[in-house]
């Protein structure tokens, strides 16, 4: 795809979180590196998929792309415009475009308010709708993620796990935006729950339009949604290919392992499959090691894997890895 097609563009992207010491006066003695130097594209109508452990960075990422965290360094261009350059009223005017689906639909919901007053809060700050209209916007949200439009004035805790994530993902569609981070929509949800919230998503996404970065740690399902996936480590991106490129030609050592871990419905197959168990523990974002940040666990690591870190580098075909050995 050419530039023309791209929606979100994200180059080398930093939130460093500072660690500070003192009572009577704070001094910063460190910094949490969640995300460190992330690039990548997201195309129109496409859904991008950003998998890895818990801890890396995928929630942050997502956070930081729409400037609820505002970055460390780094651009964000969605459609032209550098939202990170944006000052406070221009960046909520482009709010409207893009939205966040939250991963716990137990938290992220106001157990106080009523469903019509959460719906519609986007259309009042935004000022899109009001009075009956806002009603009505309301009531065609709910029957568009499948609710009855007469539970309205019903509160969160009437509900279930997936009808308070329909919940959720309409009021993100309320302000109708071209883009939405979908950060682990699935994971807090029963398994019968999830593939009934991931066909809703993938209904909304051919009748509106819309273009999906989907955080996810379910391989499995991320293969199902996505189109393109891109693999995080520490802070880092890894990997970054077409969903059946990087499912069926892993480059990279750790992507390697993830896939490794997932179950194959198939016995005969799954006796057969060798399991790469990865030696160590996750090390701190706080100091991460020199070189490249999976040397300390990698089986392929040499010298220069502790001494140069490995750059974004595409291997033919659009898929991009980041590896001495690859």
């Amino acid at each position: 795809m050419n530039d023309d097609h791209v929606l979100v563009q994200v180059h080398g992207l930093k939130k460093h979180f500072p660690i500070t010491r003192g009572i009577l006066i704070q001094r910063q003695v460190g910094a949490v590196r969640a995300v460190d130097g992330v690039t990548f594209d997201i195309y129109r109508g496409e859904t991008l998929g950003l998998v890895g452990e818990s801890g890396c960075g995928k929630t942050t990422a997502g956070r930081t792309i729409l400037q609820l965290y505002r970055p460390t360094a780094g651009q964000v261009i969605f459609d032209g415009a550098d939202l990170i350059a944006l000052k406070s009223e221009e960046l909520r005017c482009m709010r409207r475009r893009m939205q966040m689906i939250f991963q716990d639909p137990y938290a992220s919901l106001n157990s106080r308010m009523t469903i019509a007053r959460i719906i519609s809060e986007p259309l009042r700050v935004h000022k899109l709708a009001s009075g009956e209209e806002q009603v009505e916007r309301v009531q065609e949200l709910l029957r568009l993620v499948h609710l009855n439009p007469r539970f309205i004035n019903r509160y969160p805790h009437e509900f279930s796990g997936g009808q308070r994530q329909r919940i959720g993902v309409a009021r993100a569609l309320a302000s109708n935006p071209e883009f939405i981070v979908c950060d682990e929509p699935i994971s807090a949800l029963d398994v019968s729950i999830q593939a009934q919230v991931v066909n809703l998503l993938e209904d909304l996404q051919d009748q509106l339009g819309l273009t999906y970065l989907f955080i996810a740690h379910d391989l499995s399902m991320v293969r199902h949604i996505c189109d393109r996936v891109a693999v995080m480590y520490l802070g880092k991106l890894v990997e970054l290919a077409k969903k059946d490129e990087l499912y069926d030609h892993p480059a990279h050592p750790y992507t390697q392992a993830l896939l490794s871990a997932v179950p194959v419905p198939d016995p005969a197959a799954e006796r057969l499959r060798k399991r790469i168990i990865l030696e160590g523990d996750v090390p701190s974002p706080a100091d991460s090691p020199p070189g490249c940040h999976f040397n300390t666990r990698c089986p392929l690591a040499t010298n220069v894997c502790s001494e140069e870190e490995p750059q974004l580098r595409d291997v033919g075909g659009g898929h991009f890895v980041a590896c001495h050995r690859a």
